[in-house]
């Protein structure tokens, strides 16, 4: 089972206000990190096998009109 703890008391109102929201998230800003820039590389055409459609979603698919009609 999971033990949650509490930091600090629940506030009064359950639906608050978006001033105590954006309190909340500014209380939470330390405890976020963001990930370091990931720049995806190229990935070489020989890695590309295609797409694997099944038989129902293909006859789905061919059913639908094209886009722009």
């Amino acid at each position: 089972m999971t033990n949650l703890k509490i930091h600090g008391p629940a506030p009064l109102d359950p639906e608050g206000g978006l001033a105590e929201l954006r309190g909340d998230c500014a209380r939470m800003v330390p405890h976020w990190t963001a990930p370091a820039r990931i720049t995806p590389r190229p990935v070489s055409p020989s890695l590309i096998h295609g797409v694997t459609v099944p038989q129902t979603s293909a006859r789905l698919l061919d059913a639908m009109s094209e886009y722009g009609d």
